[in-house]
């Protein structure tokens, strides 16, 4: 049986010159494109009255882009200066260098894994 359509769960890309346009030329599909996952971020009050606070963390885990803007959005809101020893769990290396926006990279500060989350449990334990 021939494959006539594929989903991709993710917005579509902006690109002319994107893998999945190749696709379509040479095999003469149809791809749509539907993000299955949206994240909305919340606000400073509903985190207080789940009395988060978050100069009791020593370290944080990103598993994304939109979770580094996410966080420092909400630490600005409520007023929290992140401090200098804060250390990051970036699960990929594109998310590390994302970090860069809010924060001066450095490899003591910023620890990277391999794609996957289980990558990131040998630098836990360090």
């Amino acid at each position: 049986m021939k494959v006539k359509t594929i989903l991709v769960s993710q917005p579509e890309p902006k690109a002319e010159n994107s893998p999945y346009q190749k696709i379509v030329d040479a095999e003469k599909i149809k791809i749509d494109f539907r993000p299955f996952i949206h994240v909305e971020g919340v606000d400073a009050k509903e985190v207080r009255q789940q009395k988060i606070d978050l100069s009791h963390y020593t370290a944080v885990i990103f598993t994304s882009r939109n979770s580094i803007d996410h966080y420092f959005r909400m630490a600005e809101e409520m007023r929290f200066k992140v401090p200098d020893t804060m250390r990051y769990f970036c699960q990929s290396e594109a998310v590390a260098f994302y970090l860069q926006k809010y924060v001066v990279y450095r490899k003591r500060k910023i620890y990277v894994g391999k794609i996957d989350f289980p990558d990131l449990a040998p630098l836990f334990k360090k």
